[in-house]
């Protein structure tokens, strides 16, 4: 029998979730890292969607916060591989932009769970995050496995 325990804050007695942060532009994944850090949430980046989504099958996060408009694969193109990789658990998936054209439903039609636009805003973002990802106490947490 082995015994899975989450990753806790000792201070809260909170079950850490896991964020996975994918966008090409440092100081976007260094900003969403630091605030959700900052929430008690433990936080891991890519800097591409290739690279995000060998993150993503190396070790499923809770959530992903991905941005849309990225060289090579786009958000749209990430998303759509994570629905449809049937060996995934299922990951929400909350998308960021900075532009204008795509809009939530664009979003909602790939498989998004949420939509963002930039600049954000931080509460909007919080908000969002603590809707998909309610916080967990640690005796609620624990899995056993045979």
């Amino acid at each position: 029998m082995t015994i899975l325990l989450p990753k806790l804050n000792f201070v809260t007695n909170r079950v850490m979730d896991r964020i996975l942060v994918i966008d090409d532009i440092p100081d976007n994944t260094f900003l969403l890292q630091t605030l959700l850090e900052a929430e008690g949430y433990q936080v891991d980046v890519a800097d591409s969607g290739i690279a995000g989504l060998a993150k993503i099958e190396a070790e499923p996060p809770d959530l992903v916060l991905l941005d849309v408009m990225m060289p090579d694969m786009n958000g749209f193109e990430v998303t759509q591989r994570i629905r449809h990789n049937p060996n995934l658990p299922f990951i929400p998936v909350v998308l960021v932009t900075g532009h204008d054209q795509p809009t939530a439903a664009d979003g909602f039609d790939v498989g998004a769970d949420g939509f963002i636009r930039k600049p954000v805003d931080f509460d909007q973002l919080l908000t969002q995050v603590r809707a998909i990802l309610p916080p967990k106490i640690a005796n609620d947490c624990t899995k056993l496995e045979n």
